[in-house]
């Protein structure tokens, strides 16, 4: 899996609903049926911020250390002191290729 290329959507989301066109798309936002433009779009920060959590289970070689799932935007989020999930949007727009790949691999091994 290590040299295959991630697909990479759209970021933005309507209602919760995440756009399933490519990332740098031209027009519309489109999940189904349903279409909306930017300024619709909900605010990229996450509805899941501040949300307890607790760490995920672990990979062999210690991924995704320590942080916990969010369960609105499926990323790996760190704990505060609280242990809440940490203020973050629904995605990343600078997240590394290799996050999203390892996130894949951790999906595939221990499910939803």
């Amino acid at each position: 899996m290590s040299g295959e290329a991630v697909m990479r959507f759209c970021r933005s989301r309507s209602a919760g609903r995440r756009c399933t066109r490519p990332l740098d798309h031209p027009g519309l936002h489109r999940h189904r049926a349903i279409m909306w433009t930017d300024a619709s779009a909900d605010a990229p920060r996450c509805a899941g911020s501040g949300e307890s959590g607790e760490p995920a289970a672990t990979m062999p070689d210690g991924y995704p250390d320590g942080r916990a799932l969010c369960a609105v935007c499926l990323r790996f989020v760190e704990l505060d002191a609280a242990g809440r999930l940490r203020e973050h949007d629904t995605s990343a727009e600078a997240e590394p290729e290799g996050e999203a790949r390892r996130r894949q691999e951790w999906f595939n091994v221990h499910g939803w």
